[in-house]
């Protein structure tokens, strides 16, 4: 990044209290990137490197991982973030999770019980595609539970994260600001593509129908869980380049900061190489 440009986290970032999403443009430019926008990182070798410096620190006994949380509306970009950013990483050390709607089984047990199965372990850059917010989102949209107990869970997410951080988790929160106007042109895109049909679920209808009632969810998720330990950040979501590479940054700084170190066994380098010779 230039020097004269602010970090992307502090850009995006949510600042404490009440939060209106219409203040915030989702086909905005907060921060310009210094390159262009393909690969989606202004140092892409970087980023893969951090990577795979922090799964190396886990072969060492190392304990930290980062926890990328993907909110949205539908077509806001979950899934191409997911293949055009954290597709930069290697393949070892990264974990994909996608939440839909809770199984039976999963309904069985408390909310976040599904969620504790999944999270990353040491070394891996865990990606939930959707996530525990779905349980004072949907629920709420759709009142599924109890007001009371929807309003109970921000607390318990709240505590939640914070028992992850203390656990040497880095959790990183991205809600994908879309457009109403930009979801109707990606739906529509869909329609218009024979070999997206597979995509397209007329529940979205349904779903944005919903949309006001999706934003003040929203705003009470960006709000009352946006916590120093795990802040929330805002990524315009209209412009799928910029998208991904505000993405990109914000994990390319959040793993520059921890700044994991590649492991420094002591070896006995000369002795090995002579035993690498080939035999006279």
């Amino acid at each position: 990044m230039g020097a004269e440009i602010t970090s992307v986290r502090a850009a995006l970032a949510v600042p404490p209290g009440p939060v209106n999403l219409a203040g915030y443009d989702p086909g905005a430019k907060p921060v310009e990137p210094d390159s262009k926008l393909d690969p989606p990182s202004d140092d892409p070798d970087l980023l893969r490197e951090l990577q795979e410096r922090l799964w190396a620190e886990s072969t060492a006994g190392g304990t930290r991982r980062v926890l990328l949380v993907l909110q949205g509306m539908d077509t806001a970009g979950k899934g191409g973030v997911t293949e055009h950013v954290v597709g930069m990483f290697g393949p070892i050390g990264v974990q994909y999770n996608a939440f839909k709607r809770p199984t039976e089984e999963e309904l069985e047990h408390d909310f976040l019980w599904r969620i504790r199965k999944r999270l990353p372990p040491p070394g891996v850059v865990g990606v939930f595609d959707r996530s525990h917010y779905e349980d004072v989102v949907v629920v709420r949209v759709h009142d599924l539970v109890p007001r009371e107990e929807w309003e109970a869970r921000y607390d318990i997410v709240n505590e939640f994260e914070k028992e992850l951080v203390d656990a040497g988790t880095t959790v990183l929160k991205c809600f994908l600001h879309i457009s109403y106007d930009t979801q109707r042109e990606r739906l529509l895109a869909r329609l218009d593509n024979p070999d997206k049909h597979w995509k397209f679920n007329e529940a979205d209808i349904a779903e944005r129908a919903r949309w006001t009632d999706y934003q003040a969810a929203y705003e009470a998720v960006l709000e009352r869980c946006n916590t120093d330990h795990a802040p929330w950040y805002v990524v315009p979501a209209d412009r799928k380049k910029y998208r991904n590479w505000a993405v990109g940054e914000l994990l390319r700084e959040t793993l520059a900061e921890l700044d994991p170190a590649f492991p420094r066994p002591t070896l006995d380098l000369n002795g090995l190489r002579q035993r690498l010779e080939p035999p006279h």
